[in-house]
């Protein structure tokens, strides 16, 4: 039997709601062994960032490239990359990897806090948007990319989606979390396909750090499983919303709290 791995390219959140941590937590909640290739550190807990150390270009790329070397890889995520020195030399290192790619353009933390510089966002779009399977901007993101307002609407979010696919992603998830209304709606656009919204209640709870990348891990699980982007994104949503619903069950922090990854597997876990 072949074990399915992901392999997660992103920072390290010493809190362990998001990042590299956040997405090791989602592919074993999806049960899919996760590798990781650091991009970036922070001094980080639930009240926000402190600081940020960005790991060396070249040291990043050899991460990448020896795990791939030695694992056989179903799927990568792509998180916080930091730089337009990293974001080049995760293109260069994966130049040639055939499985799905999960693209999540981290910009901004939760708390508002910068991660990503300005200049990197040209080289993003440039050579890692090309190589993206599936691309899972929330709504300011997808602003950021296309260079538009943020999307206040449904058509708004479609027609920034469709930017971004026409830009050369195969496929856009859309995330509506920092959209308003009693839903949080996301929606998936695919290349030639109509538009497809993924509907869920907005649960009423501080404790969501970390949700975007939890999502898109849990996406890039279920695709080094084998499923479609459909079938993996729809998935992944509904987990997520089970995560967030168990979220305040944690209590970790005094701010923005994590999601409960393992709010299906632990004992009294929601």
């Amino acid at each position: 039997m072949t074990t399915p791995v992901a392999l997660s390219i992103a920072g390290s959140d010493p809190s362990g709601g998001a990042g590299i941590q956040a997405d090791l937590k989602a592919f074993s909640a999806m049960e899919v062994y996760g590798a990781a290739a650091l991009t970036l550190a922070t001094v980080q807990n639930t009240q926000g960032v402190l600081d940020v150390a960005l790991m060396e270009p070249d040291f990043v790329a050899a991460q990448v490239s020896a795990v791939l070397r030695d694992i056989d890889v179903h799927a990568v995520k792509i998180g916080a990359l930091g730089s337009a020195g990293i974001v080049t030399a995760v293109a260069k290192a994966l130049k040639g990897y055939s499985g799905p790619i999960v693209l999540d353009p981290v910009m901004i933390a939760k708390s508002g806090d910068p991660l990503l510089d300005a200049g990197a966002v040209t080289e993003l779009r440039r050579r890692l948007l090309p190589m993206a399977t599936l691309l899972t901007p929330n709504l300011p993101e997808a602003a950021w990319l296309t260079g538009g307002e943020v999307a206040k609407d449904t058509a708004g979010a479609e027609a920034q989606g469709e930017a971004l696919i026409a830009a050369g992603a195969a496929a856009v998830l859309l995330k509506g979390g920092h959209g308003s209304g009693s839903g949080a709606n996301d929606l998936l656009l695919r290349r030639g396909a109509e538009a497809l919204s993924l509907p869920a209640p907005r649960i009423e709870t501080r404790n969501t750090h970390g949700t975007g990348c939890t999502l898109s891990a849990a996406i890039a699980a279920r695709l080094a499983r084998g499923e479609d982007i459909e079938t993996a994104a729809r998935i992944a949503k509904t987990w997520l919303t089970g995560a967030i619903a168990a979220a305040d069950s944690l209590g970790i922090g005094s701010g923005q709290g994590p999601v409960h990854h393992f709010h299906a597997l632990w004992r009294g876990g929601g």
